[in-house]
């Protein structure tokens, strides 16, 4: 059974990014459709898969993670308006009977993402 996932690695502070909240949006041509949203636990990962089963199809999806709270409640110094204030991760799912795991690897000037497992 197929499933969506996420994690988040605070790269500056190396630890689990715990705290963040995140968004899950169906993308459709322009539109963003809301599927949910989620907090990411003491590991930086969600109790959860974002999506499984029969609510996770083929297509385009978008994760936002609001990077710029998590890094306010960690006291990380930094510019008002932080640089990294939300990010946008949009990706294709092409066959959602696999295991997509998308991750943040995250500091307060850049992040990164890549489809783990």
């Amino acid at each position: 059974m197929g499933r969506l996932t996420t994690h988040v690695l605070d790269t500056a502070r190396g630890r689990p990014g715990n705290g963040l909240r995140i968004e899950i949006f169906r993308i459709d041509g322009e539109a963003r459709h809301p599927l949910g949203e989620v907090v990411t636990n003491d590991d930086g990962r969600c109790d959860a898969p974002l999506l499984e089963g029969e609510a996770f199809t083929a297509g385009e999806y978008e994760l936002l993670f609001h990077v710029g709270d998590y890094l306010d409640a960690q006291r990380v110094p930094g510019t008002q308006p932080r640089f990294l204030e939300r990010i946008p991760l949009r990706f294709g799912v092409a066959d959602a009977d696999e295991h997509y795991h998308v991750p943040l690897l995250l500091s307060p000037y850049g992040y990164s993402t890549y489809r783990g497992s």
